[in-house]
């Protein structure tokens, strides 16, 4: 008889395999760890320690049936020895890593010209934790010689750059450029059987909204995860989730027009630009 709580999507979610999520005590990382728990996988969850922490171990050891599927690693991803610990806890007590979730982010208000110490904080979690996180994970994922994957939870403000918070966008446009380096690198390497994905959320009701109902646009985080999934089964390595006001349609003529700045060398970020907007909402009308 199937199961009807299979993963379906890569040979990596395999009942058996093993899932790291960090920023697993919720949102899209407890969502994620929910499912992966449900379909047999063991998982490991690492956030910050606290109450979520501990709650979510109990929420997802239900779902696995057994509570020496699920372990909790405190961890701080801004600091590369905490990922460096979390990779050898994972790996000592499970033998092996088949999913990586460089989930964890923050954010936080910041200008162009102000809150240096928020900037500094927002690239330490949202960017250098990934990058810490791949500097102690991929080496080992490659020698196990079996199919693996990493998804880095990224945003589409990370590629359409709206006004508001740069720090938090040029985090996540970090955690875009270095997760194409690492596609790229991974499939030139020999005999490698990881593969990179590029998770930008679009609308996600998760704890850095900061929303305490869903807004009608808003996707779940279980939503979220289902979306990744299915983009995953079919190979894709950007995982540009629609949500309930924008499509992917409206995503890509945003896209397309924020490559045309450059290309046309228009006003910085025109489509927020007074004297453009007729011109912009044309484009998304056409």
């Amino acid at each position: 008889m199937a199961d009807n709580n299979s993963i379906d999507a890569h040979p990596a979610f395999a009942r058996g395999g093993v899932a790291v999520i960090t920023g697993g005590a919720s949102g899209i990382g407890l969502a994620a760890a929910k499912r992966f728990a449900s379909a047999g996988m063991s998982v490991c969850l690492a956030d910050l320690p606290g109450t979520s922490l501990t709650a979510a171990q109990a929420d997802v050891a239900a779902l696995a049936g057994r509570g020496d599927a699920v372990l909790t690693v405190p961890t701080d991803v801004s600091r590369l020895e905490d990922l460096q610990r979390l990779k050898e806890t994972a790996f000592e007590t499970f033998g092996r890593v088949s999913v990586l979730m460089n989930n964890a982010g923050i954010s936080l208000k910041t200008t162009s010209w102000s809150e240096a110490e928020n900037w500094r904080k927002l690239l330490e979690v949202n960017l250098w934790g990934v990058i810490n996180s791949l500097q102690a994970f991929v080496g080992d994922m490659i020698a196990q010689g079996a199919p693996a994957l990493i998804v880095n939870t990224g945003s589409k403000q990370g590629i359409t750059n709206p006004p508001g918070n740069p720090a938090y966008n040029v985090s996540k446009a970090g955690v875009k450029a270095v997760t194409e380096q690492l596609a790229h690198e991974l499939r030139n390497t020999e005999k490698c059987q990881v593969s990179a994905h590029l998770l930008d959320p679009g609308f996600p009701i998760t704890g850095i909204t900061g929303a305490e109902q869903k807004p009608r646009g808003a996707w779940t985080a279980e939503q979220v995860v289902d979306f990744m999934l299915e983009s995953i089964a079919r190979g894709d390595f950007y995982i540009l989730c629609p949500d309930n006001d924008v499509t992917r349609a409206m995503d890509e003529r945003r896209m397309q027009w924020a490559a045309d700045d450059l290309i046309k060398n228009r006003p910085a970020l025109s489509c927020w630009h007074t004297p453009m907007k007729t011109a912009f909402d044309d484009f998304m009308k056409s």
